[in-house]
């Protein structure tokens, strides 16, 4: 793909927006990086485009004459296909990707990609530990934190590169092809973006879309979406279940994980020996197994370095325990599935739960969450924007307080546990109401938590 000479429009000055402007600009395009936020409230970074890779920042509204000029746009994933920019140009036959597709063009090596409502991350990230184990040159990115583009420059042809794709990055992909493509699960998520949850689980379908004989896909066969998907595919299938023993799969029996993979059945680990809790997170290591299987890892590998991972940070994260309450921070728990999954994984424990809800909502009911709400928790804690919401829908299943803030939902969380309890946070929710990312929600979580038991402490 030459870039040289292009005139490129790149829309969202996010972190992928701003590799997008970055690299376009580096390999001789004209770049114009827009958001519609005003650039006086952009990030450094991507002001600072302007001096050092000569972009231009245009924040607000795109003036039209802009448009007639462009030829390639260069989507973020926050921003969606059907922005007029994007429209635009593409109806006047320019060409219209997204930051993923842009990397693919010039990336090396081969390439695991990871999509799903729940677990991508966790499951990136374990796969590239795996492959870096058993020494293959491995690189992780995608929407786990690092720009695809930010990998080009180190990509390899013997290398792979572990990326977690996101259904938005995924809407705008042409080209773009896994060796080894993974969807975790499909259930209601990001219906505020979406027209139908079917509309949802095709952007998640095309993951598999470029895929050919020789790769391989990787389906949930317990998810009512994903185990349909495997008769439309061109690749090599392989399911995993924790539900049920598969002919020619991984799954789990009793508390072993075990290969049937070719006829033949193999140990891969057991429950006992995965530091990771809940049984998603037996999904994720399944899921892991059979990629790297698939990428030419030995077992005994795999099972090491399951063994040591210990997990990412804000998904059902330990934080402390303060006289006998012990408080987990799933940030990252931005669904209703994720945060029943989270809930789940603590019903393991002795005591009862403690629940954080609340945030930005997603327009998908909180229903789900009622059977273990009423079989685990003690008490409901809601906030943020759809805080009002949740308590109506949860009204009667549980005893339900509304706070103001996330320190006050920490020091009522305690108040109200006993001992051997757990406080967790699990907000089902976007966290842009009130936070920047569900990163620094997690954060200030813990440090909420970390400035309640200094004071316990002092005050003892």
């Amino acid at each position: 793909m030459e870039l040289s000479g292009r005139k490129a429009l790149v829309l969202g000055a996010g972190k992928s927006g701003i590799a997008s402007a970055k690299f376009l600009a580096e390999r001789g395009a004209t770049v114009a990086l827009h958001d519609k936020k005003a650039v006086e409230t952009w990030s450094q970074d991507a002001r600072d485009l302007k001096a050092s890779h000569t972009v231009g920042l245009i924040g607000g509204d795109l003036p039209g004459w802009l448009l007639d000029q462009i030829d390639l746009v260069v989507i973020s994933p926050g921003v969606p296909k059907t922005t007029l920019p994007a429209r635009y140009v593409d109806r006047k036959d320019g060409e219209v990707i997204g930051e993923v597709e842009l990397a693919y063009r010039f990336l090396k090596g081969k390439i695991v990609g990871i999509t799903g409502s729940n677990g991508k991350t966790t499951t990136t990230a374990l796969i590239g530990e795996i492959l870096k184990t058993s020494g293959l040159p491995t690189q992780v990115g995608g929407n786990i934190g690092t720009p695809l583009l930010d990998l080009v420059e180190s990509s390899r042809d013997d290398g792979w590169t572990v990326v977690e794709l996101s259904s938005f990055q995924l809407e705008t992909i042409v080209d773009f092809r896994c060796d080894v493509a993974l969807c975790l699960n499909v259930t209601p998520n990001h219906l505020d973006r979406y027209d139908s949850f079917f509309d949802y689980a095709a952007a998640k379908h095309r993951i598999f879309m470029n895929q050919r004989p020789e790769d391989t896909a990787i389906l949930n066969a317990d998810n009512s979406v994903t185990n349909e998907w495997p008769d439309g595919l061109r690749a090599k299938v392989i399911k995993f279940s924790v539900e049920k023993e598969l002919e020619d799969g991984v799954f789990l029996s009793g508390r072993e994980l075990v290969s049937s993979l070719g006829g033949e059945r193999t140990v891969l680990t057991t429950r006992d020996e995965i530091f990771l809790r809940g049984l998603h997170n037996v999904e994720n290591v399944l899921a892991a197994f059979a990629a790297a299987i698939t990428c030419g890892v030995d077992i005994a590998t795999i099972r090491k370095a399951v063994a040591e991972f210990k997990g990412v940070e804000h998904r059902i994260e330990f934080v402390e325990e303060i006289d006998g309450v012990r408080f987990y921070n799933d940030s990252k728990a931005t669904s209703v599935d994720a945060a029943t999954k989270a809930l789940s994984a603590l019903s393991e424990d002795a005591g009862k739960t403690i629940l954080i809800l609340g945030g930005r909502g997603k327009n998908a009911p909180y229903a789900p969450l009622i059977p273990l709400i009423r079989q685990q928790v003690r008490r409901v804690i809601v906030l943020g924007e759809d805080a009002d919401n949740i308590e109506s829908q949860l009204a009667g299943e549980a005893d339900i307080l509304k706070v103001a803030s996330l320190e006050d939902a920490v020091a009522e969380g305690f108040s109200a546990a006993q001992t051997g309890d757990s406080v967790l946070l699990a907000p089902a929710c976007a966290s842009f109401d009130m936070f920047k990312s569900f990163e620094e929600r997690g954060t200030k979580f813990k440090q909420a938590v970390h400035g309640l038991k200094a004071r316990r402490h002092s005050a003892n």
